[in-house]
């Protein structure tokens, strides 16, 4: 599986970008957004991927932030939504405007995603209501802080359990004004650290 890649942007279209990498073009579906951000970017670019292997095709599909490339997957795993309509979701609506959604039982902002009708909004919100609300710290109005959803992916990949992730999280953000994720990180470790 190829997790990221990482080189020169050779050529862009509708969705897609070539990145070279050692004089090698690995076509990549994108987002609108990463897309948008890759050609901001000057120098080298680096995506994070996701492969995905049919009988008569394989498909790299590109983001710029691992969050979106989580949501990717979970979007692939309800019933009816393919890679192309999971891009499509990805395209025109942000990773907390969605998880705000399906908590909200919102299907008239889902259904204005094109391709998406009100039999896939119902499905959407049912298969992934319960994956929605782990992805943890709610702010005041049901807002969901995407910095708090990083803050806990950089805490289990640095070897902590899930559980104990999120709990350090949600425990500190309420003691934070504004925080980055390096705040929400900092902050989280010097708790863990003080719990040992």
């Amino acid at each position: 599986m190829i997790d990221h890649l990482s080189g020169e942007l050779a050529s862009t279209g509708d969705r897609w970008v070539v990145i070279d990498i050692g004089g090698v073009g690995y076509r990549v579906q994108v987002t609108e957004p990463t897309l948008q951000d890759l050609l901001e970017s000057q120098g080298r670019v680096m995506v994070h991927t996701h492969m995905v292997v049919r009988d008569d095709d394989i498909q790299l599909y590109g983001f710029s932030h691992p969050r979106e490339r989580e949501l990717f997957t979970i979007l692939i795993g309800v019933t009816g939504i393919g890679p192309q309509t999971a891009m499509n979701i990805l395209s025109r609506i942000s990773f907390e405007d969605f998880a705000i959604a399906i908590l909200n039982d919102d299907e008239k902002t889902l259904t204005r995603i094109p391709g998406i009708g009100p039999k896939s909004a119902k499905r959407l919100i049912l298969e992934l209501k319960d994956k929605m609300k782990k992805c943890a710290a709610t702010l005041p109005g049901g807002r969901r802080q995407a910095e708090a959803c990083d803050a806990v992916s950089a805490l289990i990949s640095l070897g902590f359990s899930e559980r104990e992730a999120e709990e350090t999280v949600d425990a500190v953000l309420s003691d934070l004004p504004a925080p980055t994720v390096q705040d929400l990180i900092r902050a989280s470790l010097t708790r863990l650290r003080e719990r040992a």
